[in-house]
């Protein structure tokens, strides 16, 4: 299936991209394109966006794109309801303080466009830091970490 979203992911949208991947679908393909090119893109292209206005998963409300598809989907595993409060405290206004990992996640997210050459690139690099945090948060909650 083709996913499309905005392009230069940060928080949200690289979380969303990889929550797909891993958990939703795992042959996505993933577009990146101009903000106000998403809904018509997801519309011709029959793909589904998020995290742009019009998309089917909007990120509106007060909740991720990450959020809703945890929601639609049905994916009801404790390790991913805590990264989407991670997720949810790094990108949205004024929640940064829910999760203490958030600021570090927002911080790291937002320097990525800075040290890859485009989106594709950073679901590449970036992939592995939400692999190890759902690794690090799976093992303290089965109390394997000290």
């Amino acid at each position: 299936m083709k996913w499309v979203t905005r392009r230069q992911i940060r928080v949200n949208r690289l979380a969303t991209a990889w929550l797909i991947q891993r958990f939703v679908d795992r042959e996505a393909e993933f577009v990146f394109v101009e903000p106000d090119q998403v809904a018509e893109f997801q519309q011709s292209h029959h793909a589904i966006g998020f995290d742009a206005p019009g998309a089917k998963y909007a990120h509106d409300k007060g909740i991720t794109s990450f959020e809703q598809i945890i929601q639609d989907n049905a994916l009801s595993n404790a390790v991913l309801a805590e990264l989407a409060e991670i997720v949810h405290a790094a990108d949205i206004p004024g929640a940064i303080d829910q999760r203490a990992e958030a600021s570090g996640l927002r911080a790291i997210s937002h320097g990525f466009p800075l040290v890859t050459g485009n989106d594709h690139e950073t679901l590449e690099k970036a992939f592995f830091i939400y692999d190890s945090l759902y690794a690090y948060l799976k093992a303290l909650q089965e109390n394997q970490l000290k």
